[in-house]
């Protein structure tokens, strides 16, 4: 098993969190600020590595007729500048994120931020989606 990293991107705030080694939970982390600029894609290198992130997955914001939608396009740009930034070894994929956000507001309770809560719904979601195991 691996550990997976699950971004929920916005321009302006990133939401981050880690699965922990099973597969199995999905833990929120501080959100990034300015993902798509270079200290922004710097933070979320170091994010990688320092969890351990074997793999990483960005929620991609279709509409919800499941078309693209004006976020569509952005956050596919910002996966390929991660996914050049941490180079072969780390896989960047893009996952369906409709209803995360959404789920997040509903969950609450938590102290970490909307989008971080947003991201570890994602990350549940495509855990779930990958019979809970991290690596394929």
């Amino acid at each position: 098993m691996s550990r997976v990293l699950a971004l929920d991107y916005g321009s302006a705030r990133c939401g981050v969190a880690v699965s922990d080694p099973t597969g199995t939970l999905a833990t929120p982390l501080d959100a990034v600020t300015r993902a798509n600029t270079r200290r922004g894609l710097d933070r979320l290198a170091t994010v990688v590595r320092e969890t351990g992130a074997e793999r990483v997955v960005v929620g991609l914001p279709l509409s919800l007729s499941g078309r693209d939608s004006a976020q569509t396009e952005e956050a596919r740009a910002f996966a390929a500048r991660l996914a050049q930034r941490l180079g072969e070894g780390i896989p960047v994929e893009l996952y369906d994120e409709r209803f995360t956000t959404r789920i997040a507001q509903r969950s609450g309770g938590s102290r970490a931020s909307e989008d971080s809560r947003a991201a570890a719904v994602l990350l549940e979601d495509w855990l779930a989606a990958h019979g809970g195991h991290a690596a394929e």
